[in-house]
């Protein structure tokens, strides 16, 4: 058994990393990015972890992954900026290909389990580091398999957010799989390269305000992210079953309906916000990942994976926020936020990017990223599924993630200050604790991982 959180060491393999290029040759071009895919906010790679009880041979993987970057090429290739505008990036499809290291490391499956609720440094020994000057030298994609002392391996991924959204990667992600289980089958899913459905118009007509996005030279007057930034951060990681959304949705029935993630989304905001003591005129943000691809005209055409996601706004100030007795409220702006989504937003929004000046508002934005839903924890590479699926790091960007095996529940990450993170936890947690049909059984039971309710209620 680990003697303490920390992972030990990995033992790479010889002449690690290699290079894996498409197995044919592919087409030398540029691949042109949207202002969706290389806007600054996106401007690093997405890290994700499996856990897979059994391991599969590093040659078949290598193998069916050279195969897979023929269809997949521009993940071959290098991201550099544009001739015409050194402040546009663009990918030179070079088929360079991407780095695929193999390592050892003396731990079992079930160890690993026992840690996997929350991330720690430790879990960066699992993925290979480029050494690189700058984020445009590093390779779209890196993979690391990890083989474990029981037989079964760990996977890494990080492929880079500007080719890149959590759709595309899991279309990505489950076509490598489907490749290497089925490798006489073809894929499910042809994927879709070009970015100019997303070209912005010339000349740019921005009708909408965003308030996801300020410009650079405003002042802040509170920056909530840099306050976060620069605490020592722990994480958090509460896992919500079937029976704790439905307790938070029937607050609000039967006068307002909502899905999983608007109810969820809002209950999250709402304890982020209280935990943080913020002034009460402040104006606090959520800003969320909606998929657009169907809400364009024409919509984005199947197998796109690129960036078809934006992202959407709800705001009001702390005191309107905290002080609703439910989530009516909170729900209602992330609903009208979610509807304003249309195409002639969206293509404004698009418009509006052409200005380099502009950027994400993040100074008192709180930002969820949807993992779940996407199917990700469904891959399987012929010696059967992930027992565990999740990110690498944690950060203060809120993560909605899988739970392996139970597919309606969803787990929330997020870091926070060590200083307030169990006050986050009790305001996430203190709506179930007179909930009977949570009490008595009805589910598995509320889980804030290694810190139990009436513990955090005590210390409080």
């Amino acid at each position: 058994m680990l003697k303490s959180q920390e992972l030990p060491d990995c033992c790479y393999h010889q002449n690690q990393p290699s290079l894996i290029s498409p197995e044919t040759q592919t087409p030398n071009h540029s691949l042109y990015l949207s202002n969706l895919d290389d806007q600054k906010f996106l401007r690093f790679s997405i890290k994700y972890l499996y856990l897979f009880k059994k391991s599969v041979s590093l040659e078949v993987l290598k193998y069916s992954l050279s195969k897979l970057l023929v269809d997949y090429y521009p993940l071959a290739g290098r991201l550099r900026t544009s001739r015409e505008d050194d402040q546009k990036l663009e990918v030179d499809c070079n088929g360079e290909g991407a780095v695929f290291a193999s390592a050892f490391m003396d731990v079992s499956a079930d160890e690993f389990l026992e840690l996997s609720r929350k991330p720690n440094r430790s879990w960066r020994k699992l993925l290979y580091k480029v050494e690189a000057h700058s984020f445009l030298d590093v390779p779209p994609l890196v993979v690391q398999v990890t083989n474990l002392r029981c037989g079964g391996m760990i996977l890494c991924t990080a492929i880079n957010h500007c080719l890149c959204d959590g759709i595309g990667t899991s279309q990505f992600l489950q076509a490598w799989a489907h490749m290497t289980a089925k490798p006489n089958l073809d894929h499910p899913i042809k994927p879709f390269h070009t970015r100019h459905v997303l070209k912005p118009r010339n000349p740019p007509q921005v009708n909408h305000t965003h308030h996801v996005y300020t410009k650079t030279t405003t002042d802040v007057v509170v920056d909530m992210n840099k306050y976060l930034q620069s605490q020592p951060l722990v994480p958090a990681s509460l896992t919500f079953t079937p029976a704790h959304i439905l307790h938070l949705k029937r607050q609000c029935s039967p006068s307002l309906k909502c899905t999983t993630f608007e109810a969820l989304a809002s209950h999250t905001w709402r304890s982020w916000v209280k935990s943080l003591d913020l002034s009460p005129s402040l104006n606090v943000k959520l800003l969320f990942s909606v998929n657009v691809r169907k809400k364009l005209d024409p919509e984005i055409a199947q197998g796109y994976y690129g960036n078809g996601f934006v992202l959407g706004c709800a705001q009001t100030n702390v005191r309107d926020l905290v002080s609703s007795t439910n989530l009516y409220s909170g729900i209602k702006l992330v609903q009208q936020a979610k509807s304003s989504l249309t195409d002639d937003y969206v293509r404004s929004m698009i418009d509006l990017l052409e200005d380099k000046t502009v950027k994400t508002d993040l100074s008192a934005s709180l930002v969820i990223s949807q993992w779940s839903k996407l199917g990700l924890e469904e891959l399987d590479f012929g010696e059967g599924k992930a027992v565990h699926m999740g990110p690498v790091t944690s950060d203060i960007y809120c993560l909605f993630l899988p739970v392996v095996g139970s597919f309606d529940s969803v787990r929330v990450l997020v870091s926070m200050p060590e200083s307030v993170v169990e006050k986050f936890e009790y305001f996430m947690m203190r709506e179930f604790s007179d909930s009977e049909e949570i009490i008595n059984g009805d589910c598995e039971g509320f889980l804030a991982e290694e810190n139990g309710l009436d513990h955090v209620i005590n210390k409080l």
